[in-house]
């Protein structure tokens, strides 16, 4: 059952496009004074996390110099993209101009970093240039490995069945027409997949199930539809309530749970997927790291399924120049494939003129749009605070949230943090974070689409 609300569509629609998570920070830039240097920052990187710091540093700092190094022109907001995968959004809706966001005074170098020497402050780019800084910040995001699924490439996207929110804008449409393809036949079986290592927003695999689930029903054929959920360990959600309600709700909608499988292969001309299991108390989780070689070991078992539509969800870890440099994490949970950062203070665990910010960071939760609003105040303060050799004064509490979509007219606002799953106040008191409302998903299909901190 939806709450009463004591809001107007009018107001609702106020709230949605003009409110987000911007409200918690204590940290800001609106009354902080500048500060003198003659520093030159270097920020690898030009999508949310990365314009956030441009943006706030190009305030804060006089003299010196700011370099952002982004090789595209145009800014995508990929949170969008299950609502264009879902037949929701128009593409257009997800896109905006790189050069509407870059500040005055920043240098914008359109190039791709190719390596970084941080022993001695230096980044290579692609062009063979080289780039030396005093200060680092890396916000690159995220790989896509793809081609440790055998036979799956992101160009087979929108072809032979497959699915794959997570591979471009592009893929993303051919995505949703795969799905309309799919509903079309009237029949048939879907598989739905989850990577056994961290990924961006860890919540789209389950929207994407979510509302092609309601467009099977909309169909009004569901029963003539098999779906299934092919989970790699025993959870499907980091935080334990939304887990339970997930795994009831697929219950519920006749979907099959199968946990402690990989999508390890796929033969697309067959629309056959092999499965490798990874039993309980051996299944990597987001504490976990992945490496290639352990993609490829021999000897476990394997599934292989019939399916006529799959969506994929590929591995994911940092870049490869990101992996080579001495920034990678070099032991505990994140070795060898992700940034080795102060969860809290942001700052490199070894290289003190350096900070992480967004998806790139080794952590247990944090990749999300909403991580990376509530990260860019705590790196600005820390980063200045080094810049003036003072204590580091601001701490990240892990701030996460995400608008779960529970199908096509419904959702729920998940925000959790670092301690526990209810460390935050709701951001919007008439919101229950527990319920399903209509209210969610208007705030999350009306917000604007592209925010920079």
């Amino acid at each position: 059952m939806y709450k009463s609300l004591l809001f107007s569509r009018r107001e609702l629609l106020k709230v949605g496009t003009g409110l987000g998570v911007s409200s918690l920070f204590a940290l800001s830039t609106v009354s902080a004074a500048p500060l003198r240097t003659q520093a030159h920052i270097v920020i690898l990187g030009g999508g949310a996390a990365g314009m956030a710091m441009a943006n706030r540093l190009a305030k804060r700092l006089q003299g010196g110099t700011i370099t952002l190094v982004e090789p595209r022109e145009t800014h995508h907001y990929q949170p969008g993209w299950t609502l264009v995968a879902s037949g929701v959004w128009q593409p257009d809706k997800t896109m905006r101009p790189n050069a509407q966001f870059v500040p005055r005074g920043v240098e914008w170098v359109r190039e791709y970093a190719a390596s970084i020497d941080a022993d001695n402050k230096r980044v290579a780019l692609a062009n063979g240039a080289t780039l030396v800084y005093d200060y680092l910040v890396v916000a690159t995001g995220i790989q896509l490995n793809y081609h440790l699924i055998e036979g799956m490439s992101p160009t087979l996207v929108g072809q032979h069945g497959i699915g794959s929110v997570y591979a471009s804008l592009d893929g993303a449409i051919r995505t949703n027409q795969a799905i309309q393809t799919w509903l079309d036949h009237g029949q048939g079986k879907g598989i739905f997949t989850a990577a056994p290592t961290p990924v961006k927003c860890a919540g789209a695999p389950l929207k994407m199930t979510f509302t092609t689930l309601s467009r099977l029903e909309a169909s009004g054929r569901r029963d003539a539809f098999d779906v299934e959920y092919m989970a790699p360990g025993t959870s499907l959600f980091s935080q334990p309530w939304v887990n339970e309600f997930v795994k009831q709700r697929f219950d519920e909608q006749g979907v099959t749970r199968r946990h402690h499988y990989r999508l390890s292969a796929i033969d697309p001309q067959a629309k056959q997927a092999e499965f490798t299991f990874i039993g309980p108390g051996s299944e990597f989780t987001s504490h976990h790291q992945l490496r290639e070689a352990e993609f490829r070991r021999e000897g476990q078992p394997t599934v292989v399924a019939d399916y006529d539509f799959i969506h994929v969800v590929p591995p994911m870890s940092a870049h490869d120049f990101i992996k080579q440099s001495a920034l990678i994490a070099q032991e505990g949970p994140f070795r060898g494939e992700w940034l080795d950062v102060d969860i809290y203070t942001m700052q490199h665990n070894r290289y003190p003129e350096v900070f992480g910010i967004g998806d790139v960071i080794g952590a247990p939760i944090n990749k999300t749009a909403a991580s990376v609003k509530a990260q860019a105040p705590v790196v600005e303060a820390n980063l200045l605070a080094v810049m003036q050799g003072n204590p580091l004064p601001a701490r990240h509490t892990g701030y996460t949230s995400c608008p779960m979509i529970t199908g096509i007219g419904k959702a729920m606002l998940v925000e959790f943090g670092y301690e526990d799953n209810f460390a935050f106040m709701p951001s919007f008191p008439f919101i229950d974070p527990t319920d399903e409302s209509w209210v969610t998903w208007v705030m999350k299909v009306t917000k604007s689409p592209v925010t920079i901190v």
